[in-house]
């Protein structure tokens, strides 16, 4: 007969043993985890790419090709962060089911990526749509990350989840931290350890940081914000931004513009402290019509500083405008290439 003694140190034992075999093993689907702060290093530098390439509806028509995947790792850059537009291919009609001709594209973007030794960011890019309508898409929301979610669950932990890119407008900061929240228990149910990246309000705005609401119990995340100050610069000549499209010749680099950086990014850093979350500086550059001298001394000083703090960051973007590679020309937009990897 087991004597009580006995029977304790088994008991112990085989409790320590089941302890072993759940810490050697993970739920089927679940990325190994990696520490966010960590995660960050990884990424390191980065750039946005295909948010308006015509591949997304005929992949032949497609202008950023297999071998960009390449250029841009051979460039020096770590990380791509892909700019999805989906939400308008998903409807009640058709089950809010995303099409697998749409899915095998990005398949081959994810893949082309990891070959290529790039971590991926996959970032739901239809802003625009949920800041004007957040209860009528909310159905496509959810529905898109079901699918994303369930879809990547076996993918390597090189491949990151960004819940919405720049939530603003009719999207308030409450009505934000619930779709958020919703989205997030969402993907892990079957992403229980992966990387997501989320970003406060007012289009990822670095003043709203103290709106965001992020549960304490879920570490692995990184906080993104965006940063385009000042604006009158950054955005001069630009169509699409009324109150600067006017705009020409527009310089920057004085010591007080200089200074301005260094406090807006102290601040966002001061918020990282306190509530221990790493950030990823997802957006950032000067629009093409601005004086190239200064665009380039903006990209650096930026880039720099974002560095200096341990931040990681994506600059904002390969193709279509604010570019660094000029696919017509097959070449890249040197001053801001050396800008962004001296």
């Amino acid at each position: 007969m087991l004597s009580l003694k006995n029977h304790a140190q088994w008991v112990g034992l085989a409790f320590l043993l089941t302890v072993l075999l759940m810490g050697c093993t993970r739920p089927a689907g679940a990325a190994e985890a990696v520490d966010p702060f960590e995660q960050v290093k990884r990424l390191g530098r980065g750039v946005n790419i295909l948010g308006y390439d015509p591949m997304w509806d005929n992949f032949k028509n497609g202008r950023f090709k297999e071998r960009h995947f390449k250029l841009i790792h051979d460039a020096g850059f770590q990380t791509v962060r892909i700019n999805l537009h989906a939400l308008q291919r998903l409807s009640a009609a058709n089950g809010y089911k995303l099409d697998d001709t749409w899915l095998k594209t990005l398949d081959w973007a994810v893949k082309e990526a990891l070959e290529n030794h790039l971590l991926v960011i996959l970032d739901l890019h239809n802003y625009t749509d949920i800041a004007k309508d957040p209860e009528g898409y909310k159905p496509r929301f959810l529905a898109y990350w079901k699918q994303i979610a369930a879809h990547f669950q076996d993918a390597p932990n090189t491949v990151l989840f960004e819940i919405l890119n720049e939530p603003n407008g009719k999207l308030t900061p409450p009505l934000w931290n619930r779709f958020l929240s919703e989205a997030l228990a969402i993907t892990r149910a079957t992403n229980s350890t992966r990387t997501v990246v989320i970003g406060p309000p007012f289009w990822n705005g670095i003043d709203h940081l103290d709106d965001l609401v992020l549960p304490e119990n879920d570490r692995n995340i990184i906080v993104t914000v965006h940063y385009y100050e000042p604006m009158k610069f950054t955005h001069q000549g630009a169509s699409f931004e009324k109150e600067t499209a006017h705009l020409s010749g527009v310089t920057w680099g004085s010591v007080e513009e200089k200074t301005r950086v260094g406090r807006d990014f102290a601040r966002v850093q001061d918020w990282s402290l306190q509530h221990h979350r790493p950030i990823l500086l997802g957006e950032f550059g000067a629009y093409d019509k601005g004086p190239m001298e200064s665009r380039a001394l903006y990209t650096a000083y930026v880039a720099r500083t974002a560095e200096s703090l341990g931040w990681a960051w994506t600059y904002w973007q390969f193709d279509s405008d604010f570019i660094v590679f000029d696919i017509d020309k097959d070449q890249w937009i040197e001053p801001i290439r050396k800008s962004l990897i001296p």
